[in-house]
């Protein structure tokens, strides 16, 4: 079969779950330079996949949409025909469409498997037995141009970006205890940043008004990417299990990443400079700040 031009590629929804289905989309673009990519994906995580450099199209699809609307949503697809389908969401989509090859998501897999390992499983027949690259986004010029122009307010280059919300209470580590992390590791670092939603603003008030450090609340102030470049230029990042620490991790930046209820061996960022802790009976307000303090110290002072 000659080398796939045009390839419809289906990502997943949440923010962590796409940023680590992209060392599959990065591993085609490099296997098949020549090729066009249309990209299915959710609204909450479309935006990573903005700027990707062979991109035609993003579809959106909503998880909830009416039958109306997934029926009009397939016939948008059958308009053209594809010569590779990468599923990765598995709900059936791709043999509802026109292509020439259709590869999908492996639902067997041992259970401690990485996610990022069990996607790349799926890309398989096409480039054997190979590991997944790191997982990788694409960032306009102007977007880091904009991000420079905030930081500019921040003394020093040592910044420690924090995120301490996420989108459930059982997976936010307590507030205070970001709190004494910062003001722990002071002497490290000339300032913090904190990142997330617009729904963190309140808990992030909160850690603020005790710090001694220069502080930058960008939450609910940054879009995906825009945050993933505030994350670029980070010392460190340190936050719950969540998309940020993702973003961290596909920015190249060091990232610890503190797990109460998860699967780390599954769901933990995937990069050469991620780390991640297990809350002591998967309660977050019994995990100690000293261990987290130890633990990023080690950290930042690893090759």
């Amino acid at each position: 079969m000659p080398d796939p031009r045009h390839i419809l590629f289906v990502t997943l929804s949440n923010i962590g779950d796409a940023v680590m289905t992209t060392p599959v989309l990065a591993a085609l673009r490099a296997r098949y330079p020549q090729a066009r990519f249309d990209i299915v994906a959710d609204a909450r995580s479309a935006a990573l996949f903005e700027h990707f450099d062979a991109l035609d199209e993003i579809i959106l699809k909503h998880k909830n949409a009416r039958w109306r609307d997934k029926l009009a949503f397939v016939r948008q697809l059958r308009r053209k025909r594809y010569d590779l389908i990468v599923d990765l969401r598995t709900d059936g989509l791709g043999w509802l469409l026109r292509a020439r090859r259709r590869l999908h998501k492996v639902r067997q897999h041992p259970p401690e498997r990485h996610s990022v390992v069990r996607h790349f499983m799926a890309i398989a027949p096409l480039l054997g037995p190979t590991q997944p690259p790191p997982a990788e986004l694409w960032i306009a010029p102007a977007i880091h141009a904009r991000v420079a122009a905030w930081l500019q307010v921040l003394p020093g280059k040592r910044w420690l970006a924090l995120g301490p919300g996420a989108n459930w209470e059982g997976k936010i580590w307590p507030a205070r205890h970001f709190a004494e992390l910062a003001q722990h590791c002071a002497g490290q670092f000339d300032a913090v940043i904190f990142l997330g939603s617009a729904a963190d603003s309140a808990r992030v008030a909160d850690i603020v008004r005790t710090l001694s450090l220069p502080c930058l609340d960008l939450t609910g102030k940054s879009s995906l990417l825009e945050a993933a470049a505030v994350l670029q230029r980070a010392t460190v990042f340190v936050g719950n299990d969540s998309g940020l620490g993702h973003l961290a991790s596909a920015v190249g930046t060091p990232t610890l990443t503190v797990f109460g209820p998860g699967d780390p061996l599954r769901y933990h960022p995937w990069g050469a400079r991620a780390r991640w802790l297990i809350a002591p009976g998967n309660d977050l307000a019994r995990l100690d700040v000293a261990r987290v303090a130890e633990q990023l110290n080690d950290l930042l002072n690893s090759p």
